[in-house]
């Protein structure tokens, strides 16, 4: 066994966590929430991350998780996609994750989308994965589990609203996990 430590290791991959995700549709609204934390190990290096887009003139809600600049260029490649098939969300997003797993230089970015319009939401993944919620939620990142889970408790167990149930999932992802905070960015389509 070799208990040899590399020193590229350290600073390969320096350890950022950080970012909660969620989407949320209820009663013909959608609502996509992240919050602003980007750690690096225990250090809170950010805690005003954006990491929620409005795309195709404010049809089309983006949220990320993940490396930031390879977020951005996935982001940039679906709104060339939704331009290409404009009104077609399900279609521009098989498409980018097409391109992602199959070109040499996407498939090494490192983030997750998700992605919604008024009618649909999906997690779009670098392994080929376009994935449609079967309630109506979808979380991502490191608290995404947390959100989630309080987000589908609350959707069936509440009257709220979709941004309601997303500000408060969201709220209490920030309260279990370190990798989440309450700063929170959050829109909504109508």
């Amino acid at each position: 066994m070799n208990n040899s430590h590399d020193p590229r290791a350290d600073t390969a991959s320096p350890g950022w966590h950080g970012t909660t995700i969620l989407a949320v549709r209820k009663d013909g609204r959608t609502v996509i929430a992240g919050d602003g934390q980007v750690s690096m190990g225990p250090t809170i290096v950010k805690g005003a991350a954006r990491k929620v887009r409005v795309l195709a003139g404010g049809k089309v809600l983006a949220g990320f998780a993940g490396a930031t600049a390879d977020a951005f260029t996935l982001i940039e490649r679906l709104e060339a996609k939704l331009e290409q098939y404009p009104d077609q969300l399900a279609r521009a997003c098989v498409d980018l994750a097409k391109d992602w797993r199959t070109d040499r230089y996407l498939r090494r970015l490192e983030a997750m989308l998700l992605v919604a319009d008024a009618s649909s939401i999906f997690t779009v993944t670098g392994v080929g994965d376009v994935l449609e919620p079967e309630h109506g939620v979808a979380a991502v990142g490191s608290g995404g589990n947390y959100a989630l889970s309080a987000a589908l408790a609350l959707l069936e167990n509440s009257d709220l609203d979709a941004e309601a149930i997303a500000r408060k999932s969201m709220a209490i992802a920030a309260s279990i996990c370190v990798y989440t905070n309450g700063n929170l960015t959050v829109e909504t389509l109508a």
